[in-house]
């Protein structure tokens, strides 16, 4: 158990590591064997990188206001309480989170405009990376048809072998979808 309380963690010997980003990373140190990583040398690895970072530093936090802001619209509370939780809930989504997932959502589709995967040609950790936060944004956030790239992206992560083996062990990475 992860001393925070934290998921995703991990057990490898006497390591216990979270943080998604930092166990990808330390999975393809320590077992890679040099597959799923772009070539230090190549500007994919520059862009490897930063989709490892993009995904939990900017992606998640709108998605995650998003969340809390539905339940807090939506939740158990006081009669007296919920006209004015449900307005600052909708005022919220409006002013912010809103346009902030429309932005994140046009900006990784357009990203994907350029390679077929996030750090390039090739399959690479980074979209791992970026599987979570494009699965939340399509349960709860707007990801649709509109937005083809990342829909084929998606289908192309759901139509691996190994993602389809992680689903049989642990079950749907969104559960209800």
């Amino acid at each position: 158990m992860h001393p925070l309380g934290k998921s995703p963690v991990i057990t490898d010997g006497e390591l216990t590591l979270a943080e998604s980003a930092a166990i990808l990373e330390y999975l393809i140190d320590r077992y890679g064997e040099g597959r799923l990583v772009p070539a230090t040398d190549s500007p994919d690895y520059r862009r490897f990188r930063y989709w490892m970072h993009y995904a939990e530093g900017s992606a998640m936090p709108p998605l995650l206001l998003k969340l809390v802001f539905d339940r807090i619209s939506t939740g158990p509370m006081p009669f007296f309480i919920r006209p004015v939780a449900r307005a600052i809930a909708k005022g919220a989504h409006k002013a912010f989170i809103g346009p902030q997932l429309k932005l994140h959502l046009d900006y990784m589709e357009s990203e994907l405009g350029k390679s077929p995967w996030f750090a390039g040609e090739e399959f690479s950790v980074a979209d791992i990376q970026m599987s979570f936060p494009l699965e939340a944004a399509r349960a709860r956030a707007g990801l649709d048809a509109g937005y083809p790239r990342l829909s084929a992206f998606l289908q192309q992560i759901h139509n691996r072998p190994a993602y389809q083996r992680a689903v049989e062990r642990g079950g749907p990475v969104m559960p209800g979808r």
